[in-house]
């Protein structure tokens, strides 16, 4: 389920990237670097670039606490 929260655009500049999120992991699979797979995108903007670089799902480990308020 990683990747579900990716955002769904760039908090910049509002750009619609969260359906690439997918194509960028199999890139990185493939042994592609993050700066291989973000330029064969053609994802130029450094904001969105960002968005790839840094995000981390936290989904996971907001679950864990599901039920444990109320």
């Amino acid at each position: 389920m990683e990747g579900v929260d990716f955002p769904i655009r760039c908090f910049s500049c509002g750009a619609v990237i969260g359906h690439l999120y997918s194509e960028y992991k199999k890139k990185l699979g493939e042994g592609k670097t993050p700066k291989e797979a973000l330029d064969e995108m053609g994802i130029e903007r450094y904001c969105c670039r960002r968005m790839f670089l840094t995000y981390r799902s936290v989904l996971e480990e907001i679950a864990r606490f599901h039920g444990a308020v109320g």
